[in-house]
């Protein structure tokens, strides 16, 4: 009571922000004589003018009343359209930070021009965001002469866009295009191997239009870049008829030369890996089939892709076997679950063994979709500067945009007084006593004249709807969302008099309903328009315009409630736009699911205990009550969902931050020679640490097992125990420094042959390629986490909080693995010409360009339909580099000086 009584003295917070505003525009207005003297020339420069003045240190809101003021006039002149005052509020909201709700035909493309225009003078870009392709085309297009008019290029982002093409709409002052356009460009941008490949240019400064929409609607799906992680199925066939030819080597027999096998096995830690022999064998073979051109090596960086294929086949042909670890069921391998003897089906193992089994087995074999890169629309729209948004309905989840993405949101009032009446809702018992309601109330405004808009929940009950309108003999029109074009042609003239439109309820946004139809679609359809049926169509639409506003404007009708209010207000907000005349109501009845489901049984005794007969309707207080607090339960039951999934978004949302970051870091650096040197010292102590440990006894330390452990990751042969021998005072500390000092001079002789530059780019590209690959594990891994993170919920453990935990454990291991796994690969690979890396990055990022699917989350769907775009994986064929040099023998002196053969020196990998 005290609330509401201050709130009366001092107005609501809205009132206070439109009060502030105002001054603001009476700035604006005082401007506008001023404004109106310059000539088009004058008004040109100003442009020009305020960006000095903005580097010069003034800020945007220095600047506000003077560009506002040039936006509108240069609107008059060139759109023939003057920003009202309440636009101009719309802008300053808009601006700010906010989200401005304004009702339906408002003018909310021009309200955009303000903020856009004012912000693109940072020169740092400015993005308007829209639904769907064809609102992005249509309002950049309908803008376009006015920003160029002011100096403003104008860029469009459209799917399937060659990057060039992307690359210059992004380098525009201004860039339309769709959230899901902007979300996956974003994706792709952290993805890309060379910087020159990014389009975009940061995230500045963006105004979402139809902002719910995009912000609550669609918060739910993931965006999704995805692949195959393998796609080569006629190599995995291939090793696989290679695999059976290689023989293992028996212990008893390795001095023997004539009886040493192809690989080794450790059945105790379930390990095979390839004898000399053994690559050899491979090297033949390969290039006797032609996948390995003659006289390259299978060590050569470029070939690895073939040397992982065998290592697939091989491990599945050795290591899995039928019946025990694995089933062939409904023509799949399914593998075994070794504690239960039970088989998993829909589990797949990794690193291509799945595909080698499918091999193995003849079965067909399926490309694995593996997540590249993903986010949420709520994670990527915050990394904006500054977020706005416009929409005709956000005040009911002012809550949810204040709470998720720090948005306030400002009810904008109207340019003129809003005569739109809103009639009670109509409640039947059943569905078919509805539709005939329905039906009799279409039939009777369009005896009147009023155009009709029919709103239901789905496509099925808009089909249902169409076939009882059919039988009535009502022509109609039904939209869906498929066809954005036509919608948006079929919403413009659903004000023609008697007109009746079904609709969906999001279908036909973005389009005004424009009473007596609209006469500038129809002038545009003319091939050649002379005066003279301009004219004439100007006459017949004003005809028609007046005969609808005489009988009661566009007549809304909601077949059902929908879960939120904010739907239902949307479908409302398409009559009296402007001041024109209007109505609504909704029909509903007790078989609705929304009803059904959430309805008390009390509300339907109740009805029933009145006596209704057949055809009749309610209308109580007591019912549009318990309808509203059914929505509310609703939206707060889908609100908390949002929240939820945020919260487990947002961990994997600073991870991604992280990574991307160092991400940036690597692409903008030409020399990441320091990172590695770095790395090396960390990996080489850590693996030393594990079997010397720190001020640990000598009768401790395992020496045997680390020079073993160095010659297998770092193909280093050191002799550690005569070192041990020969000085009698070398401690832990002194070992750590030998061993790391012997690596150092192993990578230096390796740089020496291979020379600086060849090495510096080599560095780079797999320090990039391990990172990729090691963060799209780590998001399969966070995938699997969070599927079965609710179960710890049973063991009385917070399953928010376990998954932090764990989430952080996982990123840790990864950047481990990734310094790791970098190193390793350095010191086993040999490096021979720059252009070789060059060569080998091109195919790369081609291989993943085209693999490459982008998708949401089917299973997070709000909504029925399939919105992903995806490309159907292509297979990639196995293409020769082109050897410059001679090829080293196996048996011949290394090349870098060491005096070992190079099949113990640069040539060993294991």
């Amino acid at each position: 009571m005290i609330a509401s009584f201050i709130k009366k003295i001092v107005g609501s917070r809205n009132d206070r922000q439109l009060k502030k505003m105002g001054r603001i525009v009476k700035e604006i207005n005082g401007l506008e004589d001023q404004f109106i003297a310059l000539t088009d020339d004058e008004l040109k420069a100003k442009t020009a003018g305020f960006r000095e003045r903005y580097k010069q240190g003034e800020t945007l809101d220095d600047l506000l009343p003077e560009a506002f003021a040039l936006v509108r006039e240069a609107g008059k002149r060139v759109m023939g359209m003057r920003h009202f005052d309440v636009q101009m509020i719309g802008g300053i909201t808009l601006h700010d930070g906010r989200i401005a709700e304004m009702r339906t035909g408002e003018g909310k493309t021009l309200v955009g021009t303000l903020p856009v225009y004012l912000n693109a003078l940072s020169e740092k870009g400015v993005h308007v965001v829209t639904v769907n392709d064809y609102l992005a085309a249509r309002d950049a297009n309908w803008m376009r002469p006015l920003y160029e008019f002011l100096g403003m290029s104008v860029g469009i982002i459209v799917p399937q866009q060659e990057p060039e093409e992307k690359k210059q709409a992004y380098a525009a002052d201004i860039t339309y295009g769709t959230n899901n356009e902007f979300g996956f460009d974003y994706l792709r941008d952290n993805m890309a191997f060379r910087k020159e490949d990014k389009v975009q240019r940061g995230l500045n400064f963006a105004v979402v239009d139809e902002v719910d929409s995009i912000l609550i609607d669609e918060a739910r799906t993931p965006l999704i870049i995805s692949g195959p992680a393998e796609d080569s199925s006629s190599l995995y066939r291939h090793m696989n008829k290679i695999a059976p030819l290689l023989k293992r080597q028996i212990e008893e027999n390795e001095g023997e030369q004539g009886n040493r096998g192809h690989y080794t096995l450790d059945e105790k830690t379930r390990q095979v890996e390839l004898t000399e022999e053994g690559h050899q064998f491979i090297e033949e073979v390969l290039q006797k089939d032609g996948l390995l051109p003659e006289g390259e090596s299978l060590y050569l960086a470029q070939n690895l892709n073939l040397l992982h294929h065998v290592n697939a086949a091989l491990k599945a042909h050795v290591l899995f076997t039928r019946n025990v670890e694995y089933i062939v069921q409904n023509n799949e391998v399914m593998l075994v679950d070794e504690h239960t003897g039970r088989a998993m089906p829909g589990r797949r193992l990794s690193e291509g063994l799945h595909q080698a089994l499918e091999a193995k087995e003849n079965l067909p074999i399926q490309a694995e979709s593996q997540t590249l890169a993903s986010t949420t629309f709520q994670n990527y729209f915050r990394n904006y500067t500054t977020l706005s948004g416009m929409t005709g309905t956000a005040d009911t989840e002012a809550y949810e945009f204040q709470q998720i993405y720090g948005l306030e949101v400002v009810v904008i009032p109207t340019h003129k007084p809003m005569l739109r009446q809103d009639h009670n809702d109509l409640v039947y018992l059943t569905i078919h006593e509805k539709f005939d309601a329905i039906i009799a109330d279409i039939k009777e405004t369009v005896k009147k004249g009023s155009p009709i808009l029919v709103g239901t929940a789905s496509i099925e009950a808009s089909e249902l709807l169409s076939g009882a309108l059919k039988k009535s003999g009502i022509s109609h029109q039904v939209l869906n969302a498929k066809y954005h074009e036509k919608e948006a042609e079929i919403i413009a003239q659903a004000g023609k008099p008697g007109a009746v439109t079904i609709a969906t309820n999001m279908a036909g946004r973005g389009t005004d309903i424009i009473l007596g139809g609209n006469w500038e679609a129809e002038v545009n359809k003319l091939d050649h328009s002379s005066d003279e049926q301009v004219n004439k169509i100007k006459e017949k639409w004003q005809q028609s315009h007046k005969q609808v506003l005489e009988s009661g404007g566009l007549h809304i009708i909601g077949t059902e409630r929908h879960e939120s209010r904010r739907i239902d207000n949307q479908l409302r907000g398409r009559s009296g736009r402007q001041g024109d005349p209007g109505s609504s109501r909704f029909y509903l009845s007790l078989e609705d699911s929304l009803m059904r489901i959430f309805a008390s049984d009390r509300v339907k005794n109740f009805m029933k205990a009145l006596g209704m007969e057949k055809g009749e309707a309610i209308e109580h207080s007591m019912v549009t009550n318990a309808i509203e607090k059914a929505q509310k339960k609703v939206e707060g039951r889908n609100f908390d969902i949002r929240k939820q999934l945020l919260e487990y978004d947002d961990v994997a949302s600073d991870q991604r931050r992280v990574i991307y970051e160092q991400r940036d870091e690597l692409l903008e650096a030409d020399d990441v020679s320091s990172s590695i040197e770095a790395m090396r010292e960390e990996v080489v102590n850590h693996l030393v640490s594990t079997f010397v440990p720190c001020q640990s006894l000598e009768e401790q330390w395992d020496i045997s097992g680390l020079e073993s452990q160095l010659r297998k990751d770092l193909n280093e042969d050191l002799p550690i125990q005569s070192w041990l021998d020969d000085d009698d005072k070398l401690d832990d500390q002194g070992l750590h420094k030998r061993v790391l000092d012997s690596v150092i001079d192993s990578y230096k002789a390796k740089e020496e042959l291979s020379g600086s530059e060849a090495l510096r780019s080599f560095e780079k590209h797999i320090l990039l390629r391990i990172l990729d690959d090691k963060w799209k594990e780590h998001l399969a891994t966070m995938d699997h986490l969070r599927q079965g993170i609710h179960l710890r919920g049973y063991a009385q453990k917070n399953p928010k909080q376990e998954y932090k935990r764990e989430a952080f454990n996982l990123f840790q291991q990864m950047l481990d693995d990734i310094r790791f796994d970098t190193i390793k690969m350095l010191s086993l690979v040999r490096v021979q010409q720059d252009d070789q890396t060059e060569e080998l990055e091109r195919r790369r990022r081609e291989d993943i360009a085209r693999r490459m699917q982008y998708g949401h989350d089917q299973a997070k769907l709000l909504h029925n339909g399939d919105e992903s775009h995806s490309g159907e994986a292509a297979e990639s064929a196995v293409q020769p580099f082109v050897r410059e040099g001679r090829k080293v023998g196996r048996n011949e002196p290394c090349p870098c000086g060491s005096g070992k053969k190079y099949k113990h020196c640069h040539g060993k990998i294991q």
